[in-house]
């Protein structure tokens, strides 16, 4: 993989990428008894992912508050059911701790759905979305970002399954152990690359520009030549 061009892949391509699962340790924290235990572990890392998940909405208007909440080690992830526990103070004050580096994606959507359940001011939570154009890295998802630098695919079966069932289903808990785990190989995988040099990665925006704006007009022909023939066909 080169450092000095852009990076992209397609749908098609990840798709025939291996599977990533978590093989680690999975906790399901569905009782405020479980917390104290859970924050014990996590307040002795030095790094950990992060990511949230929230049930879907079919109707406009409809809305629902986030549900779930995954922290994971590369070892082990813990996965808070936040519609029974709401945001627990000692994970509030874990989201403040300026010693641990919280790691996510989007992440500023994450911390904005947990602060609405308990406020707090966020210290040292990294968005790798933020870091990755400084390795001539253009996608921002996390199943091309991962597909790109660890060449195996991230599965998104279970985005829009409810995450305030009963009890969450093997495939539910595996889903989300996998995302958090992921950001963290991201993150760390991205701090062992040489980041670009201010004119390189100036110059890859304007690479990427003119990528963008190519494809966009190999768009616009396309159209234009299908309706082409489609009037031609008619006559």
């Amino acid at each position: 993989m080169s450092d000095k061009h852009p990076l992209h892949i397609s749908k098609e391509q990840v798709q025939e990428m291996p599977l990533a699962i978590f093989d680690g340790e999975t906790i399901v924290v569905e009782h405020l008894s479980q917390v104290p235990e859970a924050m014990r572990y996590l307040n002795r890392q030095r790094v950990v992912g992060v990511d949230t998940e929230t049930r879907p909405a079919f109707r406009k208007g409809e809305h629902y508050p986030v549900a779930l909440l995954q922290i994971a080690t590369l070892k082990r992830c813990y996965l808070f059911r936040l519609h029974l526990l709401g945001l627990p103070d000692s994970l509030a004050s874990f989201f403040a701790n300026s010693r641990i580096t919280k790691v996510g994606l989007a992440f500023r959507d994450d911390l904005a759905a947990l602060r609405q359940r308990t406020p707090f001011e966020p210290d040292n939570c990294v968005d790798v979305q933020s870091m990755v154009c400084r390795y001539g890295i253009f996608e921002l998802g996390l199943q091309k970002l991962f597909a790109l630098l660890f060449g195996k695919r991230v599965s998104k079966s279970q985005r829009l399954t409810n995450w305030e069932n009963l009890a969450l289903t093997p495939e539910q808990a595996r889903y989300a152990a996998t995302d958090a785990w992921a950001t963290l190989l991201i993150y760390k995988k991205l701090c062992g690359m040489k980041p670009l040099t201010k004119r390189e990665v100036e110059n890859l925006k304007r690479e990427e520009h003119e990528r963008q704006l190519q494809h966009q007009q190999e768009v616009i022909m396309g159209s234009e030549n299908a309706l082409n023939n489609k009037h031609r066909t008619r006559e």
